[in-house]
């Protein structure tokens, strides 16, 4: 299968709660946001499920976007299809991609194959059988031939009359690899696209083979396990070491928080605590694409609503938009922090205090990014010792320039971070 376009391995993944971006909630209030975004140096909007919601057993007032009653039709409560167009067109036009969330797995109870195709679904009890755990939604049957052939119509439906980019698969492993397997090619027969899938390749290596790019969701876990139960950090890099094993045929996405994340399991502060900066630090440079969400450059501090109209209270100021900017940018023109790259080595640095201080250089030839993290609870005085750092780099944030040849001792207080490039 041909890869996507080159631009996959520099791009960032910004995701779009379009219910609660703006207090209107609307696709047309979130166009307005596209300039500054694309100045904070995002390159790709992935747009929550975008279909209308299902109203039977629905949550809350509003319900689920993952609950879907009609896969070809725009959300009346985010606008029209017509604003759903000019908002691509827009988005092309500023230079960003855009990609839509799909949720290929299930539908809600009320969706419109329900009525006209329920041999389309899984039964259980002699009605549709109910998603795990999820009582709202129920399964979709992928032994259906017709059905597999509407799904694939539906995508195609978005890329014909909308020109978006890609998809973010929803539950991706939840659904038979060999669907994808058929999908991708049939569905790219009208443009190359880029397909996410929510999925930890360790898990599933074999959709790995299908996707450009997975979750990281071990690592989600296993970091922020990290800093709640204060362990040690040869946990994390023995991870680490097992999503390098896999390869640069598929890529993984690194986040601090996203939908599910902030709304049921706490925000990126509640999770890392003295470690946040760090640890997005970590996200956007580490081998693979940084995945931000709606709100981290304010920073969002609340559990935002999932089922209700709950909007991100914004003011005039980005705390963290030029903290983002710095690392995007750096991202997407350093050749040392490609993704997915082969050329790009990273290695792990020995410093004096291995067990609170990660640090990392990557290097594509000549170009060279070094990151370097206090991981841990308190301040560290220590010296990076090793054979790959040598000479003059510079520092992203404050500009100053540092020879490594000579001074490669450090003093970081808690939460501190350097990032520098040769």
């Amino acid at each position: 299968m041909d890869l996507p376009q080159d631009w996959k391995h520099t791009t960032n993944i910004y995701e779009v709660n379009v219910r609660q971006y703006t207090k209107e909630g609307t696709f047309r209030a979130f166009e307005k946001e596209m300039p500054r975004l694309k100045n904070m140096g995002i390159k790709t909007l992935w747009f929550m499920p975008i279909t209308p919601i299902a109203q039977q057993n629905k949550k809350g007032s509003l319900g689920s976007p993952y609950a879907s009653s009609d896969f070809t039709s725009i959300n009346p409560e985010f606008g029209t299809m017509d604003d759903f167009i000019h908002l691509v067109n827009k988005a092309h036009r500023l230079g960003l991609k855009v990609i839509i969330d799909w949720v290929a797995n299930h539908t809600g109870w009320d969706h419109v194959w329900t009525k006209t195709s329920p041999e389309f679904y899984l039964k259980e009890n002699g009605t549709f059988k109910m998603a795990s755990g999820m009582d709202d939604i129920i399964e979709l049957d992928y032994q259906n031939k017709e059905m597999r052939q509407k799904m694939i119509d539906a995508m195609k439906f978005w890329i014909e009359e909308t020109d978006i980019d890609g998809f973010r698969c929803d539950l991706a492993s939840w659904v038979e690899v060999d669907f994808w397997k058929e999908a991708r090619p049939e569905v790219e027969k009208i443009k190359p696209l880029f397909w996410i899938g929510e999925f930890d390749e360790l898990e599933s290596p074999e959709y790995g083979k299908v996707f450009d790019a997975s979750y990281s969701w071990k690592w989600m876990h296993k970091s922020a396990d990290f800093y709640k139960n204060n362990e040690p950090i040869s946990e994390l890099i023995d991870l680490l070491k097992k999503y390098s094993q896999i390869g640069d045929s598929s890529m993984r996405a690194w986040f601090t928080t996203n939908h599910d994340e902030n709304s049921w399991n706490g925000t990126e502060f509640e999770k890392y605590g003295d470690i946040t900066k760090p640890m997005a630090i970590f996200s956007t440079t580490w081998n693979g694409i940084p995945l931000l969400y709606s709100g981290q450059e304010l920073p969002n501090v609340k559990r935002l609503e999932f089922f209700e109209r709950d909007p991100i209270q914004w003011t005039n100021n980005y705390e963290m938009a030029d903290f983002y900017k710095t690392l995007l940018d750096l991202k997407s023109s350093n050749p040392a922090l490609r993704g997915g790259d082969s050329n790009v080595v990273t290695y792990l640095l020995n410093t004096s205090s291995n067990d609170k201080i990660f640090a990392y250089i990557r290097k594509n030839k000549w170009n060279e990014v070094l990151v370097v993290l206090n991981f841990s609870k308190e301040d560290v005085e220590f010296t990076i010792e090793d054979e790959n750092l040598s000479g003059v780099f510079k520092n992203v944030f404050d500009k100053t320039k540092r020879d490594f040849s000579n001074n490669k001792k450090f003093n970081f207080r808690v939460s501190d971070y350097a990032v520098f490039e040769k």
